[in-house]
């Protein structure tokens, strides 16, 4: 395009841009520009998890590792503690309340390390999840990852430190009368089931304390209850002997009860059939992976909020 001045010389002004009207949308789609930090879809989310297995991994471990590094005894506190934990409940209930009843000596104390361990297992993956995404902020805003890996990693983490626990769990049962039989091998799939389980709610935790970091706070209440909820300490169907069925029912079924029963049934001699509720392998699945899948879309529908604010 052209314009005479007011010298009379031609004057050549620039052409217009092939981009001039549209819109910042329009353009970015024209360049193949996309939003920074925007939520991939699910399957290219779980790919991209994938991908950080080793970075997972090697996080979980070293987290592991500097939970006591400022302890003298070091790691013996992953067991120490919930050995602690069961001294305490079991002069609390075994002794003093009688929470025992219906059980003899030799099965009530694997009975009650058994629960503390196993729920402990969920605790820790409950509290180090509610944490994952406001606890590590400084990594979250640096680097480029999928942010569930965070709480897949503190789930794993605890996994970890349980199966470092276990020795301790069979030495328990054993001293007991309770040895090594096929039945067993039966903890296998509990444990596999129940890290589900824990990873998903760690997935679920994680969004919500993310959003809202008081919740962290509030968590060990919560969990508090539940634990005396779900007969850590005492056997649920001869405590509630006399009351209407459904409420022992209600509360075998809670995933924490079922997880402790299953362990507990394939560990301990004196420890039948008899106390679990029907169906509780069906029930053990259903909570793992309802509870994985759901915590899992759940955190990755908010995948690009996380650590902005």
């Amino acid at each position: 395009m052209s314009e005479r001045t007011h010298d009379g010389g031609v004057a050549v002004s620039a052409a217009p841009s092939p981009d001039e009207g549209l819109t910042a949308a329009r353009l970015a789609d024209k360049y193949g520009l996309a939003v920074s930090g925007a939520r991939p879809s699910l399957g290219e989310y779980v790919r991209q998890l994938w991908g950080r297995r080793h970075f997972i991994l090697a996080f979980s471990q070293a987290k592991l590792t500097a939970q006591y590094s400022q302890a003298k005894l070091g790691q013996v506190w992953q067991v120490a503690t919930p050995l602690l934990n069961a001294a305490v409940y079991y002069l609390i209930f075994g002794l003093i309340l009688k929470a025992s009843r219906g059980m003899s000596h030799d099965v009530y104390i694997p009975f009650l390390v058994t629960g503390v361990f196993v729920f402990t297992f969920t605790q820790s993956s409950v509290l180090s999840g509610v944490r994952a995404i406001s606890g590590n902020l400084g990594l979250v805003r640096a680097l480029h990852f999928p942010r569930a890996a965070l709480p897949v990693s503190f789930a794993l983490q605890q996994l970890q430190q349980l199966l470092f626990s276990m020795i301790v769990l069979f030495i328990v049962a054993i001293g007991f009368g309770s040895y090594p039989s096929l039945s067993w091998l039966l903890i296998i799939p509990a444990l596999a089931l129940q890290f589900l389980f824990n990873t998903g709610l760690a997935l679920i935790v994680a969004r919500a304390g993310a959003k809202t970091p008081d919740l962290a706070q509030l968590m060990p209440f919560i969990l508090r209850t539940w634990m005396y909820a779900s007969g850590v300490m005492f056997s649920i169907t001869t405590m509630l002997a006399g009351r209407p069925e459904w409420i022992a029912r209600a509360l075998q079924a809670n995933p924490a009860a079922v997880y402790m029963d299953l362990i507990r049934y394939a560990l301990i001699d004196g420890y039948g059939a008899s106390n679990l509720p029907p169906h509780v392998w069906a029930l053990a699945l259903f909570w793992a992976v309802a509870v994985f899948a759901g915590g899992f879309v759940y955190f990755w529908k908010a995948e690009e909020r996380y650590g902005r604010g």
